[in-house]
């Protein structure tokens, strides 16, 4: 069975409950478009980790105009051979940017040492304190360090300091490696590490290895037992309150 189409809650959609359960139905119950940024992102994701299997899922587009008669003609034809294939496209300097992208990779021992392994592995599981039906697509399992490890491969800005963990903030990176965690513990009865691979999107396309700690995952899977827990509830009621679900007003204060 596809992925998408597995009947469980995925980490990606849990951790919009965190702004609210309102914003969560909401995007729930939208439709998505892929954007250029988010196809680029797929293709990279999938060139990085899976380059024996890329073209399997992707299609060269003609370098064409489509603002002219012809250039339209030639994009309506690649779009047709794209929906018989099934398969989504890169352009060629995508593709250029791409490789480069993954060279560096190549040039980072520890982060090549860690994306080697058995790559998109699904998990599922049902969550033992609310019944609940969760699953995940880790990046990698692999071993590192004598343990076995789920590394996860990210694109940002910038690997400065303090930049990937604004992000990680943000986007709930430390949610994600604990629900991650929990899964693979589920799944094995084991305990197992976890790492991001993180690589900037512009030339010269650093990257960067962030281990996290034990401390550090299990305040992630403390956010999981809170949005799995809110996610429970709202689902029992189906109710899916706003920023006041407890009820209570904001008080604003001088200063």
């Amino acid at each position: 069975m596809n992925y998408d189409d597995i009947p469980a809650i995925r980490r990606s959609d849990l951790w919009h409950i965190n702004k609210s359960p309102l914003h969560f139905r909401y995007w729930m119950d939208s439709e998505h478009e892929k954007t250029d940024a988010l196809r680029f992102g797929a293709a990279a994701h999938k060139y990085i980790l899976e380059p024996f299997d890329f073209w399997n899922e992707y299609l060269l587009a003609p370098d064409v105009n489509r603002r002219t008669k012809d250039g339209r003609e030639i994009w309506a034809n690649f779009c047709e051979v794209m929906e018989r294939s099934g398969k989504d496209y890169i352009t060629a300097e995508e593709y250029k940017v791409i490789a480069d992208m993954a060279d560096e990779i190549g040039n980072n021992d520890l982060a090549a040492r860690l994306l080697t392994g058995k790559h998109e592995q699904v998990f599922v599981w049902v969550d033992t304190d609310t019944g609940e039906k969760c699953k995940v697509k880790a990046d990698v399992v692999t071993e590192y360090d004598g343990r076995p490890f789920l590394v996860d491969y990210k694109t940002t800005a910038s690997c400065e300091d303090g930049h990937f963990e604004r992000d990680a903030k943000k986007y709930g990176y430390q949610f994600q490696a604990g629900m991650y965690s929990e899964a693979y513990f589920q799944s094995n009865f084991e305990e197992c590490g976890f790492a991001f691979v993180a690589q900037e999107k512009a030339a010269p396309y650093a990257v960067r290895v962030y281990m996290c700690s034990p401390e550090w995952i299990k305040r992630g899977y403390d956010k999981f037992r809170e949005l799995i827990g809110i996610y429970h509830e709202c689902s029992e009621a189906d109710n899916w309150p706003g920023y006041d679900r407890d009820g209570f007003p904001v008080e604003l204060l001088e200063g």
